[in-house]
C-alpha cells in the first residue's frame, strides 16, 4: 500500500468515531480543547490496537473474525445509544445540566465499538505486503484528529440542544451500529 491509500484508509476508519464524538461533545457541558484531545487519544489509541489486534489474529480465525464483527459493534452500540437516549429523557428541562466529561470506560467501550471495522481491516491487511505498524499508527493518528474535531463541533450543539443533545448523540449511536450491519450484511 501506499501513502495515498493508506492515508484514504485512515480517514475512512476515523468517521465512525467522528460521528460518535460528535454526539458525545453535545452532550457534554462546553467541552475545551484538553477533553477534546483527552477523548480523541482514547478513540485514536483504540482505534490504532485494532487493526493490529486484527492482523494478529490474521488468517487463522480471519472468518469467524469476519462473521461478527458487525453484530458485535451494532450491540454494543445499541446498548450504548439506548443508554444515552434513556438517560436524556429521564433528564427534566431545569436539570439539563451537562456533564462535564464522559468517564474512561463508557468511551473507551465507544471506541471499541467503531473501531470493529478497524480490526476485520487489520484481518484483511494480514493477506497484503504492508506495514501495519505505520498503518495502525496512521489509523490512530487520523481518528485522533477526527474525534477531537467532533467533540468540539459537538460542544457548539450541545448548548443549543440542551436535553436532547444526549438524545441525539444516542439517536447517532445507533445510527452507526445499524450502518455497520446493514453494510455488512448486504442489505442495500
Amino acid at each position: 500500500m501506499n501513502l495515498y491509500a493508506t492515508l484514504i484508509l485512515a480517514f475512512g476508519m476515523s468517521m465512525d468515531a467522528f460521528a460518535a464524538a460528535i454526539g458525545k461533545g453535545a452532550s457534554l457541558q462546553r467541552p475545551g480543547l484538553r477533553e477534546a484531545l483527552r477523548i480523541g487519544l482514547i478513540f485514536g489509541a483504540i482505534e490504532a490496537l485494532t487493526p493490529l489486534i486484527g492482523w494478529g489474529v490474521g488468517i487463522a480465525a480471519s472468518r469467524y473474525v469476519m462473521a461478527w464483527d458487525h453484530w458485535v459493534a451494532f450491540t454494543l452500540l445499541l446498548v450504548l445509544g439506548g443508554r444515552m437516549i434513556v438517560e436524556g429523557f429521564r433528564k427534566k428541562d431545569e436539570e439539563c445540566e451537562a456533564p462535564q466529561r464522559h468517564g474512561f470506560w463508557l468511551l473507551a467501550m465507544t471506541a471499541v465499538a467503531t473501531s470493529l471495522d478497524a480490526m476485520a481491516v487489520g484481518v484483511g491487511l494480514a493477506f497484503l505486503q504492508v506495514n501495519i505498524v505505520t498503518t495502525a499508527l496512521a489509523i490512530g493518528a487520523s481518528t485522533l484528529v477526527m474525534a477531537s474535531t467532533g467533540i468540539l463541533l459537538g460542544r457548539f450543539l450541545g448548548p443549543v440542544m440542551g436535553k436532547w443533545a444526549e438524545i441525539f448523540g444516542g439517536v447517532v449511536l445507533i445510527g452507526i451500529g445499524t450502518s455497520i450491519l446493514i453494510e455488512h450484511l448486504g442489505i442495500l
